[in-house]
């Protein structure tokens, strides 16, 4: 497991070297960089329960949208046990962050240029999403028939911009609550989790109905 200073160090020398001229992130300061990048991409999961106790079991992390590598670089440092995969529709942006990961030791990270909705989500995992579009449109493009938590990351002001009440019985929230993150105005974090995970007979028919396009998550691994 990497120290939080060891980490912020790493990724500030790369962002600030090698990756200068890439704008990755806005916030390149070892003060800022502590509060608005890595305690906002870890504080969440390490300090509320029900998303600790989440992720205490998760053996498989997808990052969506990962953009300069927050939540799934901080996080990957603190878990060498689990195995992280980021996807993100920006190729630069995706070749980028994986060659930081591997520069600062990161063995458990693979980036990919890839659009989630491609995938076939075919092992348990949780996924996660920071500031990219809303719940609404992304999470009827997340394709499984495995039991998935997602967890996103959102601004204080979540509920003047979105609800959930569209949800109905497909998916059931786990967790939502404001965290208080330094130097912030904090971070609304949502968790959900699929409740209709396909079984038996309902299994075999979505295999044969599903995209022959997809690509399944596994043969990213």
């Amino acid at each position: 497991m990497m120290k939080d200073t060891e980490f912020c160090q790493k990724y500030l020398e790369q962002i600030n070297g090698p990756f200068a001229g890439i704008n990755l992130t806005r916030i390149n300061t070892p003060e800022e960089f502590f509060d608005k990048q890595y305690v906002d991409s870890v504080k969440p999961i390490e300090n509320v329960a029900s998303l600790k106790k989440i992720y205490d079991k998760t053996k498989i992390h997808v990052d969506i949208g990962f953009g300069g590598g927050f939540p799934l670089l901080p996080l990957a440092s603190l878990n060498p046990d689990k195995k992280y995969i980021g996807f993100e529709a920006r190729g630069k942006k995706s070749k980028v962050v994986n060659q930081i990961a591997e520069a600062i030791g990161l063995a458990n990270v693979k980036t990919y240029h890839q659009r989630f909705e491609n995938v076939y989500f075919d092992r348990d995992c949780t996924i996660t999403f920071k500031a990219v579009s809303t719940i609404q449109n992304l999470l009827p493009l997340i394709i499984t028939d495995k039991t998935v938590n997602v967890i996103f990351y959102k601004g204080p002001n979540f509920y003047e911009l979105e609800d959930l009440d569209w949800l109905g019985n497909k998916w059931e929230i786990v967790e939502e609550t404001l965290v208080d993150i330094p130097n912030t105005e904090g971070r609304m974090m949502i968790a959900l989790r699929n409740k209709n995970v396909l079984r038996g007979t309902e299994i075999t028919t979505f295999r044969k109905n599903k995209n022959k396009n997809l690509v399944t998550l596994s043969s990213f691994l």
